[in-house]
């Protein structure tokens, strides 16, 4: 194993976005040891309590998850780890994460996958078993990235790309200084 520290990379974007897809090909095909972790398993191990994280009663437990997420991810960063983070991590979820790199003195890396409306709406209600497949749900959080200001340098238009050729982009240019936050 390498000696230096790893690095954090969120891949965020509305549902459907090809996220998780994405980074489990990130991860797999990695050089260095790489590991995925998706934000939607630390949400379905609570058992009892839980709120669907895009409604408004969810702030205190997406509080709660996104700190665990950022420890989790610091942890396996300074055990000399790459990780891949996928999930819905806008803007608004970033603080933690920042302040975990920062604490760590490691490196993040921020990627947005943004395809089209339709793209997302198509993906998204196709999915199945417990993924979110409600239209409503899927259009706000498509909103929610389809306008982010200073953040808007790392959005990857992912519509009209295969996975093979979005994996292809993430790898060649998700740890570069185009990504670094």
């Amino acid at each position: 194993m390498p000696d230096e520290s790893g690095s954090l990379l969120i891949l965020t974007g509305p549902p459907g976005a090809g996220k998780s897809t994405v980074a489990q090909s990130v991860a797999e095909g990695a050089t260095r040891p790489t590991v995925h972790l998706h934000t939607d398993s630390f949400y379905v191990w609570i058992r009892t309590g839980f709120v669907p994280p895009y409604l408004p009663a969810a702030a205190q437990q997406n509080e709660v998850v996104l700190g665990v997420l950022a420890e989790a991810a610091c942890g396996y960063a300074r055990g000399c780890y790459d990780v891949v983070l996928d999930g819905i991590v806008g803007p608004w979820a970033l603080p933690p994460f920042r302040d975990a790199v920062k604490r760590d003195g490691l490196d993040l890396f921020y990627v947005v996958l943004r395809p089209s409306l339709d793209v997302t709406l198509a993906r998204g209600t196709a999915r199945e078993g417990r993924e979110l497949t409600e239209i409503e749900p899927i259009k706000a959080m498509h909103w929610a990235f389809a306008a982010l200001g200073e953040l808007e340098r790392y959005v990857l238009d992912t519509s009209e790309q295969s996975v093979e050729e979005t994996t292809s982009a993430v790898r060649l240019r998700g740890r570069t200084a185009d990504f670094a936050l």
